[in-house]
């Protein structure tokens, strides 16, 4: 009877001690790092000022005076391990500016992306994914091919 109650004893000690570890594992996912490659700038809307509403009358008589200023966003390219990520900031208002040649951190989830700088002021940031592709590796044949020699005529 005592040899029930300690084997009952020691597996459920065995069964305590496995569960939060494999409880934490499931938890922790580790966030992707990145290294931003390049910036650019792309059109992202044109803000336009011009006659509406009555001053469309006199436009159609020939009075007419339109202004518009092309709205230039930031569009980083994101290098991960095996993707490549173009994104660019969802508050076109005041889009902060990331470090070039810099590790980030970031997570996906659906057409978003939330980078993070850690060496710069380590604030989460939404994204939008503009593009993914896959990096391209050089495949074993052509890494250990030597290179060709130019023949002499």
């Amino acid at each position: 009877m005592k040899a029930k109650v300690t084997n009952l004893l020691v597996l459920s000690f065995i069964l305590a001690a496995a569960l939060p570890a494999h409880a934490d594992k499931k938890r922790k996912t580790q966030a992707d790092r990145a290294m931003i490659e390049k910036m650019d700038a792309v059109p992202c809307g044109a803000k336009q000022k011009g006659v509406t509403g009555l001053g469309s009358i006199w436009a159609s008589v020939g009075i007419t005076h339109m202004s518009s200023d092309e709205k230039l966003c930031p569009r980083y390219l994101l290098l991960s391990d095996n993707i490549e990520y173009e994104i660019q900031p969802t508050n076109n208002r005041h889009p902060a500016v990331l470090p070039v040649g810099q590790e980030v951190i970031f997570r996906i989830k659906k057409d978003h992306m939330t980078v993070k700088c850690p060496e710069g002021d380590r604030k989460s940031r939404t994204y939008e994914v503009v593009a993914m592709k896959p990096t391209e590796k050089p495949t074993d044949a052509e890494s250990q091919s030597p290179p060709a020699k130019p023949e002499n005529p």
